[in-house]
């Protein structure tokens, strides 16, 4: 080309070195690697955010702060478990992994070992997009997404820098390049084995794409193009849709198992059930979800299992457990699994019903038995023909209903009070009791002939302080339902309402959670996550602390105080730090700061250093004492008059 002379050409005809005259004003997107000063460009259309951003050589995608996720990692030396959020975690030695991949790589072969693994990672990488969608929902795509890498580097695989990350929202499009170092699959697959000609980072390529797939709703696959096991200096992986990579994309998804992960598997975000909705039964291994059945621990499991294994049948059940552990729910379920679901599940608390009432409860009144029963009614047990009966409390019954109770059971049929015939019934009687009715035949409380006729099935519903695991998704399941039922937006819990949450023995099991989260989601300020004062307010004792990582990365115990409450100073102290650390640009997405607690601080000091003069307040402020009083009758403060 001539000196000063310009040509129109296709953007694929440009070569490295041409020069590009841009007009001014003049939008032009560009893929490349920037070189000399720092320029301002617009990565809307990629990232999500609508302000520009500078950027120099060498510049990587900057990743926002990870206190949110650090927060939600806890450690109970009580009851030997590790969190992060609702998911049970295992610390576990990276050189024992590396032993595991040894044995699988010599027992099976390289190529099903790297299947196996690649899936695990999936599986892990694909749970984890829900925790993204969880604590980032409110921020952008790309700030959303790089909670995979940053997961990654907070449970120790290694460091993950992000080179390039783009979305393309119109048509689905995704590129992400990534650099790993340290990367311990790669270290602990170089004690056995010497380097080759293939990528390692097997269980870590394998999360990324089940990250992606997840976040996306569309099949991504990650790619590992470099890798220290070949001898490179870094590791660096490269994602694009199935789509994007076309037929490259046939190696690497044969270890994924491609028909089976395109065939149904995108299955989104896990959503809170309210306890309202439409019936909805756990059957199989990960959390059970469904008109109040919520929980993910073994023994809540194997009450779950039980349930559905008598349900089918016509044998009669008696749930037992403290109370507040859920048994009518469980009853509920038997009741909904049953051949019986069709009919009537009729509820009784034996508790509640006087001894002199309780035989017309259970049988049924006709005309003119006794003064007053102007016409015939009938009782449970006739409501319930066909279908289910629950008896909650059974073991309160007197000893003579107990033998009114235990005919109906023998002879299937009842006879109302004052009735001249008997009633021929098919009912299944489903009973429940939180306390031991073997004790209570013992000291001839209970009719041992009723005892054994109920407990031809007994379930036992264990207690919430032995299933710890179900708290977390409790506490997902009971904001959801009180958020919506009181019209509320509020952004989940604090890290030490979490510890609380986990410390606290809760001695009235699920009834007292619910209770619990509902006072939180009142309390809560709006738009703000639930805290500690929100939800314990009425003097709970808790038990031995949890543990937590430190702005150092170590581990500190979770302080009792915190626990009791926070004073007005204290939340004018952390109300501060917030706002420093927003004018600063630190903090995380759980340091939001709204301007509703920022004004209240600021009106309440004026008026404390004004010595309650409202005129001398507002001066302080720059506002006139009408605005004063209006603003705080706005937000809810009383005002007096003052001199």
């Amino acid at each position: 080309m001539q000196v000063g002379a310009t040509e129109l050409v296709g953007v694929v005809e440009l070569a490295v070195g041409d020069l590009v005259l841009v007009a001014p004003g003049q939008s032009v997107p560009v893929d490349g690697r920037l070189e000399g000063d720092p320029v301002r460009l617009d990565e809307s259309l990629l990232t999500g955010e609508s302000r520009p951003v500078r950027k120099a050589a060498g510049d990587t995608v900057r990743f926002p702060d990870m206190a949110d996720l650090v927060g939600r990692l806890h450690f109970s030396t009580r009851e030997g478990r590790i969190w992060l959020d609702d998911e049970r975690m295992l610390l576990i030695q990276a050189r024992a992994l590396g032993w595991l991949r040894r044995e699988m790589i010599e027992s099976v072969g390289i190529d099903a070992a790297r299947r196996l693994f690649t899936r695990m990672g999936y599986q892990a990488g694909a749970h984890d997009a829900g925790l993204a969608r969880k604590v980032r929902s409110k921020t952008s795509l790309k700030d959303m997404f790089v909670v995979g890498p940053q997961l990654h580097c907070l449970l120790g695989s290694g460091l993950a820098k992000a080179v390039r990350l783009e979305f393309d929202i119109e048509r689905g499009g995704h590129y992400g390049e990534f650099v790993w170092t340290g990367q311990a699959e790669d270290e602990e697959h170089g004690r056995h084995f010497p380097s080759g000609a293939e990528p390692m980072c097997w269980m870590q390529i394998g999360y990324a794409s089940g990250f992606g797939t997840e976040l996306m709703g569309r099949p991504v696959l990650y790619r590992e193009v470099e890798c220290q096991s070949m001898g490179q200096a870094a590791c660096r992986i490269v994602g694009k849709t199935l789509e994007e990579w076309g037929d490259e994309a046939a190696q690497d998804m044969r270890f994924l198992r491609a028909e089976e992960l395109m065939g149904g598997h995108l299955t989104g975000v896990p959503q809170p059930v309210d306890a309202a909705a439409a019936p909805g039964i756990w059957s199989g291994p990960g959390p059970a979800r469904g008109e109040g059945v919520v929980g993910s621990s073994h023994s809540f499991k194997t009450a779950c299992h039980t349930v559905m294994r008598v349900a089918p049948t016509n044998a009669t059940v008696l749930f037992t457990g403290e109370s507040g552990v859920g048994k009518e729910v469980f009853a509920r379920m038997l009741h909904r699994l049953s051949t019986r679901a069709g009919k009537e599940f009729v509820a009784l608390n034996c508790a509640a019903i006087p001894d002199q009432l309780v035989e017309s409860e259970l049988f049924g009144v006709d005309r003119g038995a006794f003064t007053g029963a102007a016409q015939s009614r009938p009782g449970r047990f006739e409501r319930a023909d066909g279908g289910t009966l629950f008896l909650d409390e059974i073991g309160t019954l007197s000893k003579m209903a107990q033998g009114k109770l235990l005919r109906a059971l023998q002879e299937g049929e009842i006879e109302r009070v004052g009735g001249t015939h008997t009633r021929k019934l098919d009912v299944r009687v489903v009973a429940a009791t939180n306390v031991d009715l073997r004790e209570e035949v013992g000291a001839g409380r209970f009719r041992e002939d009723l005892f054994f006729r109920l407990n031809v099935f007994p379930i036992r519903i264990p207690p919430l302080r032995e299933r710890r695991e179900d708290i977390p998704l409790l506490m997902e399941h009971f904001l959801a339902k009180f958020t919506r039922r009181h019209g509320r937006r509020l952004a989940g819990f604090t890290p030490r309402a979490i510890d609380a949450m986990l410390s606290y023995d809760w001695p009235g099991n699920i009834r007292e959670v619910e209770n619990v989260i509902e006072r939180g989601v009142i309390l809560a300020t709006e738009s703000r996550p639930i805290d500690v004062q929100h939800l314990f307010t009425s003097g709970e004792q808790f038990g031995e602390r949890h543990f937590r990582v430190g702005p150092d990365g170590k581990l500190v115990a979770s302080d009792p105080l915190e626990f009791s409450g926070e004073s007005e100073h204290d939340r004018d102290v952390d109300v501060t730090r917030r706002v420093t650390d927003l004018l600063l640009g630190k903090g995380g997405a759980s340091d939001n700061v709204s301007l509703e607690e920022i004004e209240t601080m600021l009106l309440k000091k004026a008026v404390e250093r004004a010595e309650g003069n409202m005129s001398a307040a507002a001066r302080l402020l720059g506002i006139t004492r009408p605005q004063m009083v209006y603003r705080l009758k706005t937000l809810g403060h009383g005002v007096r008059a003052d001199e």
